[in-house]
């Protein structure tokens, strides 16, 4: 056993985990992360990386460039040309980001799952009630990005957004330990909700879920560049078209994103704990 699997082994001893992952100052240590991300003098940020890059197994093989002037280039880190190429299928419904299977399957009215045994009720994480008549009996998929993962996120489909809101919260750790141990973890946690349309007049769902260390979550598309948060409130209206696997926005950390589907839009054939990318199918429109 390698010194990296031994520390890992240690650190993820599940009380140890969550102690030191959620019972700290987790605004605190999100901004103070933050912050060191940003430093680019190579006193801080070659350890910091050296840090990321051992205790996060990072696979930069398909990056554009493996060398980071600070740690938050690395967390935003773009990838070579073709890296992610989305399924052929034009019927297919696509994995927005490279990422770990969670909870998914049919959502029982507006009931779901954050992890086996820990429901939570669509309108307690999406705050608009027609939004959540539209997705009633459909299907959802929990998507988990991990700290050493590719943290841009991407299309599921040719859509069109159609309103952003943005949802101030908590910054609980997002991992299978912390969801087994906070009730309603989502539903507490800073998000954005996407709401999306096909071509076709299909709507659409997407909740990125902040979660400690995560500085922001970043939509460009929305207009001047600033973190989400700083945009906080009223739903913000747009009519911004996406071409399926064309980049939405980014994490400057790793987090979560809920993927939630109307009924009779049916799954792929995907388990939990299952590693997917960015492009893989998810699901397959009928017809």
């Amino acid at each position: 056993m390698t010194m990296r699997e031994k520390l890992l082994g240690v650190l993820l001893q599940e009380d140890l985990n969550f102690l030191l992952t959620n019972r700290i100052p987790r605004r605190f240590a999100t901004r103070l992360v933050a912050r060191i991300a940003r430093i680019e003098h190579p006193v801080v940020a070659r350890p910091a990386l050296a840090a990321w890059r051992f205790f996060a197994n990072v696979d930069l093989s398909d990056a554009e460039t493996q060398r980071f002037r600070s740690l938050r280039e690395g967390f935003i880190r773009r990838l070579k040309d073709g890296a992610r190429a989305p399924d052929p299928d034009p019927a297919a419904i696509v994995s927005p980001c490279d990422a770990i299977v969670g909870a998914h399957g049919r959502i029982e009215d507006d009931r779901l799952f954050q992890i086996k045994g820990y429901p939570y009720r669509l309108g307690e994480l999406v705050p608009d009630p027609a939004l959540v008549d539209s997705y009633r009996d459909g299907s959802f998929v929990t998507l988990r990005l991990t700290a050493g993962m590719y943290h841009r996120f991407h299309a599921p489909c040719d859509m069109t957004v159609e309103g952003v809101t943005h949802l101030s919260g908590d910054c609980w750790n997002v991992n299978p330990i912390a969801l087994k141990r906070v009730e309603r973890l989502f539903c507490r946690n800073e998000r954005a909700v996407i709401e999306g349309r096909l071509p076709n007049g299909v709507p659409i769902l997407l909740v990125p879920v902040a979660a400690i260390l995560v500085a922001s979550i970043r939509l460009p598309f929305l207009g001047d560049g600033e973190a989400l948060r700083d945009r906080t409130g009223a739903r913000i209206p747009c009519t911004k078209r996406f071409a399926r696997g064309a980049e939405m926005g980014w994490f400057e950390h790793g987090s979560t994103i809920v993927l939630f589907l109307p009924p009779g839009i049916p799954l792929a054939a995907i388990g939990e704990g299952d590693p997917i990318r960015a492009g893989q199918r998810l699901a397959l429109l009928p017809g």
